[in-house]
């Protein structure tokens, strides 16, 4: 996996890009519940019973918390510039075509700098569906790779998933770069999996392990 540098189209991100979307979309859940909780907690302290008030005051609280998880979420995450900026080139491709949404595998390793070695996985994705795409078809994307907690004592990370490069850019040149980054033997290697998809899109973390023999000869 390398490093690919461009400039990314922070409008045409926002329209499209698939993981500031999910962001979105867990600061608004975030904010719902925070006012449930805070509505409800206020409604039990309100009628001054002892067993209310300690009811509504746990409300309260997490309320709080649901209020700051809206809040940490996009610090967390990062600025889409450091997405695509920070985290390495990968090749992925289209590997199922559903009526409102893509599959894209993506070949990635999963290893964290600590483990000493790489460990390779196919790594699915579904995504809204881009009416351009066919099975196939490639789309470069980086990788993004994070723990569900900062004690995993793991050596691969726990969640990983591919960020594709024209969700950050309608440059045809800076796509087409991306894709001329990754070497064709593992272009070809994707290729061959494709009748792979859908036990790694059901796997439950949506990722399967490569036998290091079956990666192409660059990777081992």
């Amino acid at each position: 996996m390398a490093d690919f540098q461009f400039t990314v189209d922070k409008a045409h991100a926002k329209s499209v890009n698939d993981t500031l979307a999910d962001i979105r979309r867990l600061q608004i859940s975030a904010v719902i519940f925070a006012i449930v909780l805070a509505a409800v907690g206020a409604w039990l302290i309100s009628m001054g019973e002892v067993w209310s008030i300690i009811i509504g005051a746990v409300l309260a609280i997490g309320a709080a918390s649901s209020l700051w998880v809206a809040l940490w979420a996009p610090r967390k995450v990062g600025s889409v510039e450091s997405l695509y900026a920070d985290n390495p080139l990968v090749p992925a491709i289209v590997t199922e075509v559903h009526p409102r949404a893509a599959t894209l595998t993506a070949l990635i390793d999963i290893a964290k700098p600590a483990a000493g070695a790489p460990k390779y996985a196919l790594v699915s994705r579904n995504v809204r569906l881009n009416p351009k795409w066919r099975v196939g078809d490639r789309i470069p994307s980086v990788a993004l790779r994070s723990d569900r907690s900062t004690r995993s004592k793991a050596d691969t990370w726990q969640m990983v998933s591919p960020m594709p490069i024209e969700w950050g850019t309608k440059d045809s040149a800076v796509l087409a770069r991306a894709i001329a980054a990754v070497s064709a033997s593992e272009w070809n290697f994707l290729q061959s999996r494709i009748p792979d998809s859908e036990e790694v899109r059901t796997h439950p973390d949506r990722r399967v392990l490569i036998n290091p023999a079956d990666l192409p000869d660059s990777l081992r």
